[in-house]
């Protein structure tokens, strides 16, 4: 019987999964896609998945039946996460980066730091207590924060840009808001809701770009963006002195929406992801919380800011109400406080680099608890302008040293956006909170303010405790030697 002969069609692609595939290419995406989902679906699939250490290092967990599902994962896994090398720690694009963010904290941070004189402004204009008043301020402070957690995340996952812009778009519109109202109730949605929503989509993200270009200065480039604050302290509030009497409360708000305008155009064009999206991860890293030093850091630092505020809302009500200033004067308070602080953004920063984030701030907190202690033996307008310029770079120090350390307790740069947001939105329940009940002491003590003094200045020694406990367990975690910086 001949030999038949062989047939021009291929055989029939073999099911198995490490078989050779001779298929279309469009088949294959599709069935590598399918598994992937399953084994999305059923964790019990992922055992095989490469997981990444706090140390940056990649650690394979066991592996127990390795399949062409297994694998397709990882591959998405590693594509989402590559590190495109390390950070360039300078460049034009690095400092553009620190122009763009500096822009954003001088329209956030520089606002907020200046809300003494809202505060004492308001106070006569809508006829309320302080505390109400302050309730704007604390919760414009609260939603930077609060949303620190969504807005981290969705910047690693890559939308940088459309949260910016929409963040850009609610800051301009409070504040040109704001300009037009009469009522307690409008002020506290314009500019406490709407622009603290604002300055949250912008904050956190520009931090977590700002982190991945730097590595070794990162310290003092987040101590420059920080330096932000100080000039929209000396600027806002100084156009409110100079065009206030002129042109009035509304034209005044009008006059400072469109300079945010402008500088949130320049801020959007300088600010420019390195790290590629990663789609996917949990929207919280709760394995975080297993580290005792990202979370003790969390409870000092929530302690710290229940009571940092409280001298930047008050300072200038402060002044007009025990010191008998007027409201020019206790404007060049604030200005005083605000200008000297840019000691307190780059002095700590600059040893932060070189000595470690966490060393450095531990102390700086605690001599800010300090001045607030020594705050209530302040008896005289001269004392008063003395404290303000000790006390600026020691509070100043503060709010920059936070993020910088916060940064540093974080080794993987694709989570950066995650694990800072999270803090933020831990912090966001004590900036809410802290200067009203500072300014409910206040009301209770009949004008008296050393009840939220003391209030303040416990708050500043308490956190500075936990921030000790954390430095010391990264310590002890990298290694007691004199080398390791921490």
């Amino acid at each position: 019987m001949p030999e038949k002969p062989p047939s021009p069609l291929p055989a029939p692609r073999p099911w198995l999964p490490n078989a050779p595939d001779e298929g279309s290419h469009n088949e294959k995406e599709s069935s590598e896609k399918g598994q992937a989902t399953e084994a999305l679906i059923f964790p019990s699939s992922q055992s095989s998945q490469t997981s990444v250490a706090s140390t940056g290092h990649a650690v394979p967990e066991e592996e127990t039946e390795p399949g062409l599902a297994s694998r397709v994962l990882s591959r998405i896994t590693s594509r989402t996460s590559i590190t495109p090398g390390p950070a360039p720690d300078g460049g034009f694009r690095a400092w553009m980066c620190v122009l763009g963010t500096h822009l954003v904290v001088m329209n956030t941070w520089g606002v907020i730091n200046s809300f003494g004189v809202f505060q004492s402004y308001y106070v006569e204009a809508l006829q309320r207590p302080p505390s109400d008043i302050a309730w704007i301020g604390s919760i414009e402070v609260f939603f930077l924060f609060f949303i620190g957690t969504f807005t981290g995340r969705l910047t690693d996952a890559g939308f940088f840009l459309p949260i910016s812009i929409l963040g850009s778009i609610l800051v301009v519109a409070g504040t040109l808001v704001t300009s037009a109202c009469t009522q307690y109730w409008q002020v506290f949605l314009a500019q406490g809701v709407c622009v603290g929503l604002g300055n949250g989509c912008l904050f956190c993200p520009a931090i977590a770009i700002i982190s991945t270009y730097f590595q070794k200065y990162r310290s003092i480039a987040i101590g420059l963006t920080a330096c932000g604050s100080v000039t929209g302290g000396l600027v806002f509030p100084g156009i409110v002195r100079e065009l206030l009497p002129r042109l009035g409360f509304s034209w005044t708000l009008r006059v400072i929406g469109l300079m945010q305008a402008g500088c949130f155009v320049i801020s959007l064009l300088s600010l420019k992801p390195r790290i590629p999206p990663r789609k996917s991860g949990r929207l919280v890293e709760w394995s975080a919380f297993k580290e005792l030093e990202y979370t003790y850091y969390a409870l000092g630092a929530f302690m710290c800011f229940w009571g940092v505020y409280f001298a930047f809302f008050f300072i200038a009500a402060y002044a007009r109400d025990i010191q008998g200033m007027t409201y020019s004067k206790s404007l060049d308070v604030i200005m005083v406080m605000s200008g000297v602080g840019i000691l307190g953004r780059l002095v700590p920063n600059y040893f932060g680099d070189r000595i470690g984030a966490l060393t450095v701030f531990v102390p700086t907190a605690g001599l800010g608890a300090l001045l607030v202690w020594c705050w209530i033996a302040v008896n005289s307008q001269a004392g008063l302008y003395v404290w303000a310029a000790v006390s600026g770079p020691a509070l100043g120090g503060i709010q920059a040293m936070f993020p910088s350390a916060l940064a540093s307790l974080t080794m993987d740069p694709s989570k950066q956006g995650t694990r800072i947001g999270m803090v933020f939105t831990i912090v966001s329940f004590a900036v809410l909170t802290g200067t009203p009940i500072a300014g409910t002491l206040i009301s209770a003590m009949n004008g008296r303010y050393i009840g939220a003094q003391a209030f303040a200045g416990a708050c500043l020694t308490l956190g500075t405790g936990f921030l000790a406990v954390s430095r010391e367990v990264k310590k002890r975690k990298q290694g007691d030697t004199a080398q390791v910086k921490v």
